[in-house]
């Protein structure tokens, strides 16, 4: 995980934090590929999985926080993200939230487009909440309400 973290994030998350998220208050959700490792497939052929992405959320009484979501970038713009994110949906609905929240950089056009796409709407602003080279930037904080089906 702290290897794709690293590749997919400017300011990745520490190994320490990413640990941490395995707590009881915590859920990772996990974007796997599975393969033969052989090419002729046999009651000896091994599944091997890669990682491709990631969510971390943490939840506290009905409230869900989506604290990280991460994907290889060689698949990002490719509906990856989009099935990672319905997956934390459909998880915070299975979980009786009632609203889920993220904070997003003020520069990630692509993450708030996608959030966007998902019913989030902006709900307020952390103003020069990240450093970034050459000054600060906002953190955008979004919220999708959860509607039980």
């Amino acid at each position: 995980m702290a290897l794709l973290e690293s590749m997919a994030h400017t300011h990745p998350m520490s190994e320490g934090n990413l640990a941490d998220s395995f707590g009881h208050l915590y859920r990772v959700l996990g974007l796997k590929l599975s393969t033969d490792s052989n090419a002729n497939v046999d009651a000896d052929t091994e599944l091997v999985e890669e990682l491709l992405g990631f969510a971390i959320v943490q939840q506290i009484i009905d409230e869900v926080t989506l604290l990280d979501i991460c994907l290889l970038p060689s698949l990002q713009g490719k509906g990856y993200g989009k099935l990672l994110l319905n997956a934390v949906v459909t998880s915070a609905k299975t979980s009786g939230a009632v609203v889920l929240m993220l904070e997003v950089r003020e520069s990630n056009v692509a993450a708030r487009g996608l959030y966007q796409k998902f019913g989030f709407i902006e709900s307020g602003r952390r103003k020069g909440y990240y450093l970034i080279e050459g000054g600060k930037e906002d953190a955008i904080l979004m919220d999708l309400a959860i509607t039980p089906e």
